[in-house]
């Protein structure tokens, strides 16, 4: 099914949250006799389609993993290019995520990235703060258990500052030290690359989220295969209700 042949019954069934693990950018870019940072911006072209298409189906909360924390490990090179390219593409697209009514958010360490990536970022949450139709969320410089550890500390600091009480712990309360503490857990987790597993992403959020894996790499997957994964993970539900 193409995305304009979507009827309402399909669109009724559109989950909130999506998030997606872009795997697969610097090995698509060898497959095609190019480096690993042109593999990287086509992924980024890949991004703005996904973005369009979930803004088109109803998809309110789209997050996507950008940057982990362990990608730090990756050559110089690389590294460099994957702060710079975020920080180009929100520069250059702001306009339309205004035009278009898209917010703009992050979640990871921001005081761990370089300073002109930082500054892309506030300015376009900023500038993005009001807008309700799609919540794009940046996981940049992210890991699940860099979240969870930060989360637990800062818990502990306030317990020990007596904001807290060791009673009034639960999930609710957790969520809020999280770095998606605005938001929704994801319905649905999409994987491209062929990996299948979670690589420290979204730990604590995906207890209950629903996993769709793809052998295609990121910078081929299109918006057909973004509305399969959701009909997909749609029949299941049925199935299990049946």
């Amino acid at each position: 099914m193409r995305i304009e042949e979507v009827d309402e019954k399909v669109k009724a069934n559109i989950p909130t949250h999506i998030a997606i693990m872009m795997d697969g950018n610097g090995r698509w870019g060898v497959q095609q006799g190019l480096t690993r940072s042109q593999g990287h911006f086509a992924g980024a072209q890949t991004m703005e389609r996904i973005i369009e298409a979930s803004l088109e189906l109803g998809v309110k909360i789209l997050t996507l993993y950008v940057f982990s924390s362990e990608n730090w490990k990756r050559p110089k090179e690389e590294v460099q290019y994957l702060m710079d390219l975020p920080a180009e593409y929100l520069n250059q697209k702001l306009p339309k995520f205004k035009k278009n009514n898209i917010r703009i958010c992050i979640s990871g360490d921001m005081d761990g990235l370089p300073l002109h990536t930082q500054n892309a970022f506030k300015k376009a949450i900023n500038e993005t703060s009001s807008n309700n139709q799609l919540i794009v969320n940046f996981a940049l410089n992210y890991g699940g258990r860099n979240e969870i550890l930060a989360a637990v500390k800062s818990l502990i600091m306030d317990i020990n500052n007596s904001k807290v009480q060791i009673e009034e712990i639960n999930d609710d309360l957790i969520n809020n030290y999280l770095y998606t503490k605005e938001l929704p857990d994801p319905d649905i987790i999409i994987r491209t690359g062929g990996e299948k597993r979670l690589s420290n992403f979204l730990l604590w959020q995906s207890s209950k989220s629903e996993l769709w894996f793809s052998e295609v790499f990121f910078p081929d997957f299109t918006k057909e295969m973004l509305l399969q994964a959701i009909n997909d993970v749609n029949q299941r539900k049925l199935e299990i209700e049946r």
